[in-house]
């Protein structure tokens, strides 16, 4: 099946970039706020981004007109009938995306398929709350989705072939590597990254080295672009810790469980980038 015309739900950091992608691969999208507010704050995301790209002599203001131009913004849910596919980019709450696809189950026609940006959560969970469970996946993007080269394409016991592989054309339409994943928890990427990052801080807490060595040494020693503190006050230390409490929830392994570092820095509001202190102090950057 083809996929032209796109439903994101949520345009904040995850979703805005979704839309952004899917607009620039020439395709429709219909973009589900909670209000007109939320709209209009995600609208300048996209356009945001897109003019950096003008700056940099990397695209027109033409082009980025005509890329906006395909996205509409609303906040009806009535407005994602007529969409191929309908990618949910909301919070982490079971309960609250369950509901969000059980509404939408009732007004998306048959060939719709459903998707969930989840990074950590079951996307069967999420399928049982439908009566369409065949079509229904998981597409994981990366922060930043215009930049990051990945999609993770999840299948269910119940996805159905036709599903899967329409879902893998678009994640290459959108320009993007696709990893084909079953669901299990952390699906491929954060199931090896996670216990690689919980380790990080069992090693600081153990006195193996700084948190400026570690990250040294795994940058200039491993090659990676972030060493592993850098990355988790990327990611949010809060974020980690809800994804590893899932895994270990899981799979009851130690390698899952969040050392007690990380918790006392999430509970001091210490999140990383985003709340100015993590593992590095940002307030002064």
């Amino acid at each position: 099946m083809q996929i032209q015309n796109v439903g994101v739900v949520g345009c904040g950091l995850m979703g805005s970039g979704i839309a952004q992608i899917a607009a620039q691969a020439g395709m429709s999208v219909h973009v589900l706020e909670v209000d007109d507010a939320a709209c209009n704050k995600g609208r300048s995301k996209i356009e945001g981004f897109l003019g950096k790209a003008v700056e940099r002599g990397k695209m027109t203001a033409d082009q980025v007109k005509e890329i906006v131009g395909r996205i509409t913004f609303t906040s009806k849910r009535e407005d994602l009938e007529a969409c191929d596919l309908v990618i949910e980019a909301i919070i982490e709450n079971l309960e609250i995306k369950q509901e969000l696809f059980a509404a939408l189950d009732k007004i998306c026609p048959a060939h719709t398929i459903f998707a969930s940006n989840t990074s950590s959560l079951a996307i069967g969970d999420m399928a049982a709350a439908t009566q369409r469970p065949e079509r229904f996946v998981g597409l994981h993007f990366f922060n930043p989705v215009p930049l990051m080269k990945l999609v993770e394409v999840v299948r269910t016991l119940e996805t159905s072939d036709e599903v899967f592989d329409a879902s893998c054309v678009f994640g290459e339409k959108v320009g993007k590597t696709v990893v084909r994943a079953k669901d299990s928890p952390g699906f491929v990427v954060n199931l090896l990254l996670v216990p690689y990052l919980l380790d990080s801080i069992r090693a600081l807490e153990s006195g193996v080295a700084t948190k400026e060595d570690i990250d040294a040494g795994m940058k200039l020693g491993c090659g990676y672009p972030m060493g592993p503190f850098e990355l988790l006050d990327f990611v949010g230390l809060d974020t980690t810790l809800y994804i590893a409490d899932i895994m270990f929830h899981e799979f009851k392994e130690f390698r899952y469980s969040a050392p007690p570092m990380l918790r006392r820095l999430v509970a001091a509001g210490r999140h990383g980038r985003k709340s100015g202190r993590g593992f590095y102090d940002y307030r002064k950057a």
